[in-house]
């Protein structure tokens, strides 16, 4: 039996050269592959579906802040406390500065008051002492001249005497129970003028309304003695030196004084001389 002829194949030029293509992947590495990246588009649709639902709706959720811890806490009250003690040293300080203010200025004008109140009291001590200047040269005329003659009250004798004294002394204080010589009550300034004639009058009001002569008012001389209250209780006593005038130690805001007797009119008068 005759062998089956093979038919020759002419072999390529190229037929010894290896091929330049890659080699077939298996199907099971691209089936594979192809279930990875089917996996991944699924992913990815699904979150932008998520994406899109969620940029459709409006976001309520709410953001709660931190809780302070304690320390933070603490912090913050210290800040508001020192804060509040900073506002009250403030107020205080500007409390302080107006008070001392109202005192510089209280100051000043006490200052200014205490200045003008010795200014003013330095020209009363040195109108009192040309008074007392004046009084004591009177005196030393009373004491030489006795007997002169006062113009304003025409007298003569013992009743000239007592108007000169009774003169000397105007300007001089009142003082209860005061007997001179720069001080005196009415009493005593009556007293002591008459003393200075010679006549011994009792030392207190009552008893000098009741000495001597009782007179008219409407009759009176240089000389008599005035009292005011009723007789034998009399409350004051002065002496008329004519002209309608009387001198007396009026009261402690007056001292010794001359004034008009229409002004205050006396209950009655006696007569020593």
């Amino acid at each position: 039996m005759e062998e089956p002829l093979v038919p020759v194949v002419p072999m390529s030029h190229t037929a010894h050269i290896r091929s330049h293509r890659k080699p077939r992947r298996s199907a099971s590495k691209i089936a594979m592959r192809a279930g990875v990246a089917g996996g991944i588009l699924g992913t990815v649709a699904v979150a932008g579906a998520s994406a899109s639902a969620n940029a459709a709706e409006p976001v309520t959720q709410t953001i709660e802040l931190p809780t302070l811890t304690s320390d933070v806490a603490a912090q913050v009250a210290q800040s508001a406390d020192t804060m509040q003690q900073a506002a009250a040293n403030y107020e205080l300080q500007a409390e302080r500065d107006a008070a001392a203010a109202k005192a510089a200025k209280q100051a000043e004008a006490d200052l200014k008051e205490a200045k003008a109140e010795a200014k003013k009291k330095a020209e009363a001590e040195r109108r009192a002492a040309a008074e007392r200047a004046t009084r004591s040269a009177e005196r030393t005329t009373l004491t030489s001249t006795s007997g002169s003659t006062e113009a304003a009250a025409p007298a003569s004798g013992s009743v000239a005497t007592v108007i000169s004294f009774l003169k000397a002394q105007v300007g001089d204080a009142y003082v209860m129970g005061a007997t001179g010589p720069n001080a005196w009550d009415c009493s005593s300034l009556v007293q002591a003028a008459f003393r200075q004639a010679g006549v011994d009058l009792p030392r207190v009001s009552q008893d000098q309304s009741t000495v001597g002569t009782e007179v008219s008012l409407s009759n009176l001389q240089v000389g008599d003695i005035l009292y005011w209250g009723a007789k034998g209780s009399a409350y004051h006593t002065g002496v008329y030196i004519g002209g309608g005038k009387y001198l007396d130690a009026a009261n402690p805001s007056k001292g010794v004084v001359i004034q008009d007797l229409s002004g205050y009119p006396a209950t009655g008068a006696v007569r020593v001389l």
